[in-house]
């Protein structure tokens, strides 16, 4: 089939070489200059299938009304609220019942598996090297935060996930670098997650597509689909050049955030938003001082992640407010966490060319689980709403969507991850 892929993030760039893998004619348009520019540039880099779980959780509402008063609060809800945004939050208090939440966990952490297994099999077979450490560690600064985490220890224990249990004396030899100076209850090892960096696999496995044949044109605005002809795109290739129109057997949205107004037009109604997060990315200053691998601070929602020659601090959830504002609180937050774990490890005394400060948007569903598949719209497919489990799903994702484009079995349980579930 002859197909274009809306987006060139990871979801966009990993569903190219799996249709162009499949043999496929595949083009890609993306409205920026280059792949993995926005959701996929500078995330966390966390690839823990065991902790995939939706945003939409029991209890999740009652802590984002107490995290209003906290400074360093992992969620957060800023204003003014669009409508659209009110709406998504009314959805997802909805979806924050047991029974809802258990079975979206489900659905995101099958696919999650799957998706590290594919991870790991195209960077073997394709041998791409990239910025990537292996365990990651959860820590746990009170007894309290130990109890917060019990019934996660039994998710990951019914999964099958291999963990251990470990006291602050342990932790430090998984993680020599840990602060002295910083005293914790323990953490949770999970020796077989890892982090890896999204943006440069995203840019090598490009490349991979390419000598497949896949074609990837960039600086093409996307205009929404026609509900008469939904597999006639209509590509703006210059601010100020007339649109021009190519036509396809099959037409995938990947494009984020932006992919409800791109599908509108043709009757899907897509509850997306934009869940900001942040990041600060610094050079090492020495590496005895810094991390192996990633840790996550429970208590904060903050990850840190050693990606080559470089630290990466990521956390926060943030909806509503300005989408170019960076919230002060929240990067300090983030130099809070990193300076109570890894002090000296990263040279951030300037926020110059060699501190990067970032926020970008998940494309989140109230619910959490990602849509994938057919959408009922002749020829039109989607792979959306991965929110901030992205790039662990990412790889999952795109072989689901490339088997079910072929006619094929997807190799893992997909119930519950079709477009039927955007009715609910």
């Amino acid at each position: 089939m002859k197909i274009a892929i809306v987006g060139a993030g990871i979801i966009g760039v990993t569903t190219a070489y799996e249709l162009a893998a499949d043999g496929h004619e595949v083009t890609v348009f993306e409205r920026h200059g280059a792949a993995a520019l926005e959701t996929s540039f500078a995330n966390a880099g966390v690839v823990a299938p065991g902790y995939v779980t939706p945003w939409a959780a029991p209890g999740m509402t009652s802590k984002v009304a107490r995290y209003l008063f906290s400074r360093h609060a992992p969620v957060r809800v800023c204003w003014p609220l669009a409508a659209h945004e009110v709406r998504w939050m009314l959805r997802w208090r909805s979806a924050c019942d047991l029974p809802t939440y258990l079975a979206n966990r489900g659905r995101m952490q099958r696919l999650a598996f799957y998706s590290r297994q594919r991870l790991q099999q195209l960077t073997e077979d394709l041998q791409i090297e990239y910025d990537r450490s292996q365990g990651y560690m959860v820590l746990l600064r009170s007894e309290k935060d130990r109890k917060m985490v019990l019934p996660g220890l039994d998710v990951l224990r019914d999964a099958g996930v291999k963990f251990r249990e470990i006291d602050a004396a342990q932790a430090r030899l998984v993680e020599p670098a840990l602060n002295p100076d910083t005293e914790f209850m323990g953490a949770i090892h999970l020796p077989d997650d890892e982090v890896g960096n999204c943006r440069q696999f995203a840019l090598l496995l490009k490349n991979h597509a390419q000598s497949l044949g896949a074609r990837f044109e960039f600086n093409c605005a996307v205009a929404p689909l026609d509900a008469a002809q939904p597999t006639l795109l209509r590509i703006t290739r210059d601010e100020d050049a007339a649109p021009v129109t190519a036509r396809f057997d099959g037409v995938v949205v990947c494009s984020g955030v932006a992919s409800a107004a791109l599908l509108r037009p043709v009757g899907l109604k897509v509850p997306l938003a934009a869940v900001h997060g942040y990041s600060i990315s610094a050079p090492i200053r020495e590496p005895l001082n810094a991390p192996r691998s990633g840790v996550m601070d429970d208590r904060y929602k903050v990850a840190i992640s050693r990606l080559g020659n470089r630290v990466r601090v990521a956390g926060s959830a943030e909806i509503g407010g300005d989408p170019a504002y960076k919230r002060p609180a929240a990067i300090q937050t983030l130099y809070k966490v990193l300076h109570d774990w890894f002090p000296g490890a990263a040279q951030h005394a300037n926020t110059g060319s060699a501190v990067q400060e970032w926020k970008g948007a998940r494309p989140m569903l109230p619910d959490g689980p990602p849509v994938l598949g057919a959408t009922g719209v002749p020829g039109v497919w989607i792979n959306i709403g991965h929110g901030s489990s992205g790039w662990a799903l990412a790889c999952g994702s795109a072989r689901v969507v490339a088997d079910l484009m072929s006619a094929q079995a997807p190799q893992v349980d997909i119930e519950g991850l079709g477009v039927e579930r955007l009715a609910g």
